[in-house]
């Protein structure tokens, strides 16, 4: 006979609850909805499941403290809340990084390219965010705003030269350092919607977030996320 949904169900919630005292490494005993407000600093999932969590605390407590027999209990969790919990528990235990999600071959261009060559590149893979490199070291970031900003000071133009005009005159009309941020490949997914969500609340928003194995921007980019990107796994 297969496991009863309150066995499942119990059997995902102790693991979550271990984990979240693990968490805030405390001695003392420590209720599963006090777990949930100090383990939520430190874990992006838990701050994205927090409401699902503490039904689940409320759940578990009927499962729990009103069996009438051993074998018996009063709630029996529906399927699509036991497999709810179990992923969430899975996504504590092993979370799902930027790292395994994004990992990719990221196209740069220098300084020295003419904007002609990069609107070809543009054009031809659909890029809408370029890292810019002078030689080995990170410049920035190019996005359609700044290539727009450019465009708007060269209005009284009579004309304009795109074989002469370079990344290095477009990067004076970029944000420098407002529009990405660099993150670890270890980094959970979670977190960088967070990363992202608060850049809007803040009024700073990031159109893209750089990968590097430790966040480093002197390493090289092993990948890069931009909002799109993140409403796409969802």
């Amino acid at each position: 006979m297969d496991r009863q949904n309150s066995e499942r169900f119990l059997s995902a919630f102790n693991k979550i609850e271990k984990k979240m005292k693990s968490l805030i490494d405390r001695k003392d005993h420590v209720s599963f909805f006090k777990a949930i407000d100090l383990s939520k600093k430190e874990h992006a999932t838990i701050r994205k499941f927090e409401d699902e969590l503490r039904e689940f605390g409320d759940l578990r407590n009927a499962i729990v403290h009103h069996r009438t027999e051993t074998e018996y209990v009063i709630a029996e969790p529906h399927p699509e809340i036991v497999e709810l919990i179990e992923q969430i528990e899975k996504l504590l235990s092993t979370p799902v990084t930027v790292g395994t999600l994004f990992a990719r071959e990221v196209h740069t261009v220098r300084l020295e390219d003419t904007l002609k060559e990069v609107l070809r590149m543009v054009r031809d893979r659909n890029f809408k965010h370029i890292p810019i490199y002078d030689g080995a070291e990170f410049s920035g970031l190019l996005t359609a705003n700044g290539i727009m900003r450019w465009l708007a000071s060269t209005a009284e133009d009579d004309h304009i030269s795109r074989e002469i005009t370079t990344m290095r005159d477009i990067m004076e009309y970029e944000k420098n350092g407002n529009t990405y941020r660099f993150i670890a490949s270890n980094t959970p997914v979670y977190e960088a919607e967070e990363i992202f969500r608060d850049s809007v609340a803040s009024g700073r928003k990031l159109e893209a977030l750089l990968i590097t194995r430790t966040g480093r921007k002197d390493e090289n980019l092993t990948g890069i996320i931009t909002p799109i990107d993140l409403i796409r796994i969802e």
